[in-house]
């Protein structure tokens, strides 16, 4: 496994870093202007007869970066409430509902509904709106971010994650550390319900999210992370996404992306 994941890419810039172990290997940069990585987040499910469309731009977004200045990095997380009406998502988890309603409480939205897509924890809006998506990815690009650097830990099935000092939050105050496996290039073939007789893509789907821990105001973040894949992934398609976030819904003050 080789992983360098900085919070910002450098257009025409290569990143490399070789070997294993803390300090391990060298960057190679350049001088254009850098792109600010922004997360995107699409809460999508299968049974939904409108979240295609969300899901084809959530697609494209991550695909051909059409933001200038932004580097998109994309999840699609399948909430389950969709389920009790003909056809189980495959990918949902009750935890993606519970992250979306928390976004809802943060919105002061009086309830959830998909496709949703939520830009830095910091504005949401219907998932089909391309054009209100990328305004609102310009928007965040503008704002400073946490440099998050991702490398090879000790050992081949393990992750070391490093975010700069957080001088942007207050000392005292504190934001959560979240590491989420995603798998690119999935598809369903759809039996039931709204969606039925369609077959569905999937770009960037969630296949874990936890924290692993927090940065404080002032401090800088360390830690090795092991890593558990389940057999069934496909490892070529499988990506790592950190990201930093105030609170359980809040905003989102850095975010970092590689392959695995």
């Amino acid at each position: 496994m080789k992983l360098v994941i900085l919070s910002a890419v450098t257009l025409g810039t290569i990143v490399a870093l070789a070997g294993g172990g803390q300090g391990a290997g060298r960057a190679i940069t350049s001088t254009p202007a850098e792109r600010a990585p922004v997360l995107v987040e699409l809460f999508t499910s299968e049974g939904c007869s409108s979240c295609p469309p969300a899901d084809e731009v959530l697609a494209r977004l991550a695909k051909s970066q059409p933001v200038s200045g932004a580097l998109v990095i994309a999840l699609s997380e399948h909430v389950d409430y969709w389920n009790r009406l003909g056809w189980r998502d495959p990918y949902s988890a009750k935890l993606f509902s519970e992250r979306q309603s928390a976004y809802a409480t943060a919105f002061r939205k009086s309830g959830v509904y998909t496709p949703q897509i939520v830009v830095d924890g910091r504005a949401e809006l219907v998932g089909s709106d391309a054009r209100g998506v990328h305004r609102e990815v310009a928007n965040a690009a503008r704002d400073p971010k946490l440099k998050i650097v991702v490398s090879r830990g000790g050992t081949a099935s393990s992750l070391r994650i490093r975010v700069e000092s957080a001088a942007s939050l207050p000392k005292g105050e504190r934001a959560e550390v979240l590491l989420a496996i995603i798998e690119n290039d999935l598809h369903s073939q759809v039996s039931r319900g709204e969606n039925s007789g369609r077959r569905l893509s999937h770009t960037a789907v969630v296949r874990r999210l936890e924290g692993v821990g927090f940065i404080e105001g002032g401090a800088a973040f360390e830690k090795e992370i092991p890593l558990t894949l389940d057999r069934s992934w496909n490892v070529a398609n499988l990506n790592a996404v950190v990201f930093v976030q105030e609170g359980s819904a809040g905003k989102v003050l850095g975010v970092a992306q590689g392959a695995l």
